[in-house]
């Protein structure tokens, strides 16, 4: 079988880019080796981790705020195993409209693990052994990324655990030991949390969520204390054991004096690395980086070798899905002869956690460390008559702007809905808007957005208006 392109890995920037390259007219196939698509992302990463976060909110609420808005309930419960049941449909739903989409668009999906003969013929062997040839002008690479892991800490999949394992659970961990306070981590942690188990969180780094901006993860820690969460920071694990349904993780305290935790579950939970197995990078002649196992690829995202492409986790940059989906397209454009581009400076990061988390452009610390003189606006949800309203008071939306030209350079939020507040910033950011213009702007009343005008207004000569 001839194709334009071939893509190998179907999760959001494989089946995006398959989808793009079709709706430009290419000949199109899509590789994934599981049965169903999707990827890491629709199967065992952010879609049921959202489904659970959803569950998980629900319950918290009916135990700790119903009562507060005149809402009585007796015997209040959790059905564990009907939410992993309802996760498991919402990603069944997911995967089959990826699997609809991909012959609405008429792109032929091949069952196996994809490899390289050369650069123009992919063979795709299937589980029971057998193979086929198929030959293509392009390749784009977007198989993704797995678990990391400690290299001294061994994962059995039942007591020591990752995040797959953490999405199928057959019961509530009494105590959840979690390794890793990062995005995915602490996602799954606040999930147990909520559903009553303790969790205990170790961190080699001195605050959680540390690549955003410290101001957020301060705020995150403090609001995830008041869910009984409780945090080691800039401790260091050493080792892990099990012995019948008993944890003990060992760790390194600031002093460097050891400390031990036991609990029912580990969750180990300290990042990603790109996969690469079985590719045959060998064969087209490319190598991976050593650390990461990262692909090497132009501004174009195109290997050194020519018509193969990689995109998403298996090259630089930030491991998010929508990072992946706006490469997909962009390689899809470029092979059909079109001039797209990405700021990877307006990627927005997001935690799914309650508040939410989101962020775009750079970090406070970012900006003193380059030398650029900025200035900064903030607004608490405290002061919010919608967050009021719903009482979701934790939290805070800070505005750095360019001090001289008051163009926005970074946005920082955490409270309700931040997820979909943040691509407001967004906008703004991408037509280089500065602080006062988004003052001027009208923002309905009451919403949670509100907060996005006042801390731009705040940013303006300290101009907050419910403050």
């Amino acid at each position: 079988m001839q194709y334009d392109v071939i893509v190998i890995g179907s999760g959001p920037g494989g089946y995006v880019a398959a989808i793009r390259c079709a709706q430009l007219g290419l000949k199109t196939a899509i590789i994934e080796k599981y049965n169903t698509l999707g990827g890491t992302c629709l199967n065992v990463g952010c879609i049921p981790s959202k489904a659970l976060l959803d569950s998980s909110e629900h319950y918290h609420n009916a135990a700790h705020t119903f009562a507060g808005h005149g809402i009585k309930l007796d015997n209040l419960g959790v059905d564990f195993g009907q939410m992993i049941k309802r996760k498991t449909e919402v990603v069944d739903a997911n995967t089959s409209g990826i699997a609809f989409l991909m012959k609405k668009n008429k792109i032929d999906v091949h069952t196996g693990v994809g490899s390289f003969k050369d650069k123009n013929t992919i063979i795709v062997t299937k589980a029971d052994g057998t193979a086929a040839e198929l030959t293509t002008t392009n390749v784009i690479i977007a198989t993704g990324s797995k678990p990391s892991a400690l290299p001294f800490l061994k994962i059995d999949k039942k007591r020591i655990i990752t995040s797959t394992e953490a999405l199928s659970l057959k019961e509530i961990p009494k105590h959840l030991v979690l390794i890793g306070g990062g995005v995915i981590g602490l996602e799954l942690g606040s999930v147990y949390a909520r559903l009553g188990s303790k969790v205990s969180v170790i961190e080699f780094m001195d605050g959680i969520i540390p690549t955003m901006d410290k101001a957020l993860g301060r705020e995150l820690q403090r609001v995830l204390k008041k869910l009984g969460m409780e945090f080691y920071l800039g401790h260091k694990v050493t080792g892990a054991s099990v012995k019948g349904k008993e944890v003990t993780v060992t760790f390194d305290d600031t002093k460097g004096e050891k400390k031990e935790l036991k609990g029912d579950y580990c969750l180990v939970a300290v990042g990603r690395i790109a996969y690469t197995d079985g590719l045959g990078l060998d064969k087209i002649g490319l190598t991976v980086e050593e650390r990461g196992r990262k692909i090497t690829v132009d501004e174009h995202l195109e290997t050194s070798v020519k018509g193969v492409y990689a995109i998403g986790d298996v090259i630089k940059g930030a491991m998010l899905a929508h990072k992946a989906e706006d490469e997909g397209t962009l390689v899809a454009e470029i092979i059909a002869g079109q001039k797209p581009h990405i700021d990877y400076n307006l990627i927005p990061g997001v935690v799914y956690t309650w508040p939410e988390v989101a962020a775009v452009g750079q970090t406070e610390e970012q900006l003193k460390a380059a030398g650029v003189a900025y200035k900064t606006g903030s607004f608490p949800f405290r002061a919010s008559g919608r967050a009021r309203a719903s009482g979701d008071l934790d939290g805070f939306v800070k505005v750095l702007a360019d001090v001289t030209t008051d163009e926005i350079l970074g946005v920082h939020m955490i409270g309700p809905r931040a997820a979909d507040m943040i691509a407001e910033a967004v906008v703004a950011m991408e037509y280089r808007a500065s602080a006062e213009d988004i003052s001027r702007m009208s923002h309905a009343h009451p919403t949670y957005t509100e907060a996005m005008r006042e801390a731009c207004l705040a940013a303006t000569e300290n101009r907050a208006i419910h403050m």
